[in-house]
């Protein structure tokens, strides 16, 4: 915590430099603003992690400015779900009850009362600061609770992958994990953070795939519009890790600003103007040949060699298939625990058929088929029966849409009982569904496949009620 970047916002000179001094010397980066208006230029040029701030100052009171912020981070939220504000810390020498109760009610973390108490001022920017990062690791837990950072079997092949990423967690070179859609990209990614030095700090995940093409620059650079400001997640991820999937299918813009970024170490927000400094570790993955996109002019060669310092191959499960009975185990005590699922023991037949099975869908295929394998029967013996029957399904849900939806034979022949329209919509939504699981729910792979506009392909997934969203977490780690 003793890193973390503190501005400190008082009209009193010989106050705000008290504060600054105090919290330097506990090894804090402290920024000063004499008032409303500097403290929103503050903001704007670098996110603080927590803001010590006054209520009477000449232009702007602080609980205005405190209101303004948290509404701020209130609408990022909204329509990001994403942590995008910072704990807010008030001071007063002029304090009532009432003031106090209403800067909480706005969102304070906490009120002092001046002359400050040096002990209290410590343990209360402590505090903030540890409450802040446990909000957002508890927040990050809830999206990432069906996965576990830590490889699950004893193959050597899971040992020399621990040791490789464990070795490369102590520098802090760009990372590039290459390897098949649902094989584990982003758990080993979680690893590599959890071992190095910045594992006290954010951990934040990108998915480009699942982003629309115009929104993908402000997402991952933020924006000014207005006077507001947008935290993009690379200012988000602080000094911690921001982990960029499915890099391959970046905007080529987009590629060009992160390259400028990296060969900087600073970049802009969109419609800003001021340089911020780019602080976290990226990583990246994709399960594309990017050295074959960057042959046929779809992906950045510059970029591709600056994010190229360190290439890490995460093997298919097919590679380890002696992991599968402790990764069954896994997953299936993980969902008795967590979801109170009836316990099911795995019969030798069923384990022998599983554990030869060739997984192409991987990881994320394991853990669905074991899910399944719970709620389709409460014996306490899964069978060989039951897992023949979850294959055949799985196979169907991953690569095949139900007869219901997919023209083909009977279905076809099905789709001649109605009016064109309705005919080519069915058509159409499983084309798209089956392209989509084919590619790990690449929207920007299926418009190359289809031969469409990207553009336009989001509309007519909009209009066909075609989720990519939930195709691609389907499909992927």
């Amino acid at each position: 915590m003793a890193s973390a970047y503190i501005l400190v916002v008082d009209d009193e000179p010989d106050i705000r430099e008290l504060v600054q001094e105090i919290l330097q010397d506990e090894g804090y980066d402290v920024e000063i603003a004499e008032n409303g208006e500097t403290a929103r230029e503050s903001c704007r040029l670098k996110r603080p992690e927590l803001v010590l701030l006054d209520i009477w100052m000449p232009d702007i009171d602080g609980i205005s400015l405190l209101k303004e912020w948290k509404d701020t981070a209130v609408n990022t939220k909204a329509e990001n779900d994403v942590i995008g504000d910072f704990p807010v810390i008030m001071m007063s020498g002029h304090g009532s009850v009432e003031t106090a109760v209403e800067a909480t009610r706005l969102g304070a973390y906490d009120f002092l009362e001046k002359p400050l108490s040096l002990a209290k001022l410590l343990l209360t920017v402590e505090h903030a600061l540890e409450a802040h990062k446990l909000d957002e690791e508890n927040q990050g837990m809830r999206k990432q609770l069906s996965i576990a950072d830590e490889p699950v079997g004893k193959s050597q092949i899971n040992q020399n992958l621990y040791k490789e990423i464990k070795q490369i967690s102590q520098h802090d070179s760009r990372v590039l994990f290459i390897g098949e859609p649902g094989s584990g990209k982003s758990k080993y990614s979680r690893l590599l953070h959890r071992l190095s030095h910045r594992s006290e700090q954010p951990y934040i995940e990108l998915g480009v795939a699942t982003l629309d093409a115009d929104n993908s620059a402000r997402e991952l650079f933020g924006s000014e519009v207005d006077g507001k400001i947008y935290y993009g997640l690379l200012e988000q991820a602080g000094r911690g890790t921001l982990y960029i999937d499915d890099i391959g299918e970046m905007e080529i813009a987009t590629q060009r600003r992160l390259l400028n970024t990296l060969e900087t170490g600073y970049f802009h927000r969109l419609g800003g103007t001021e340089s911020i400094s780019m602080m976290c570790r990226i990583i990246t993955a994709s399960h594309y040949n990017l050295e074959q996109l960057v042959k046929q002019g779809q992906f950045n060669s510059e970029l591709f060699f600056q994010l190229n310092v360190l290439q890490v191959k995460i093997p298919p499960l097919r590679e380890h298939c002696e992991d599968v009975p402790d990764l069954l185990n896994y997953y299936r005590d993980r969902f008795v625990q967590q979801e109170q699922f009836n316990y099911r023991n795995f019969s030798i037949a069923a384990l022998n058929k599983l554990r030869n099975y060739l997984w192409p869908g991987n990881l994320i295929e394991l853990k669905n088929l074991v899910q399944r394998l719970l709620i389709v029967s409460e014996l306490e013996t899964i069978t060989l029966e039951e897992v023949e029957a979850c294959i055949v399904y799985e196979a169907q849900k991953q690569g095949a849409p139900d007869h219901e939806t997919m023209p083909g034979d009977n279905a076809l022949k099905a789709l001649f009982e109605y009016p064109l329209k309705e005919a080519r919509e069915l058509f159409e939504k499983a084309y798209l569904e089956e392209k989509l699981i084919a590619v790990g729910g690449s929207v920007g792979k299926v418009a190359q496949l289809a031969g469409v506009e990207r553009t336009h392909l989001y509309r007519k997934m909009k209009t066909l009620g075609i989720d990519a969203k939930s195709i691609s977490k389907k499909t992927k780690e």
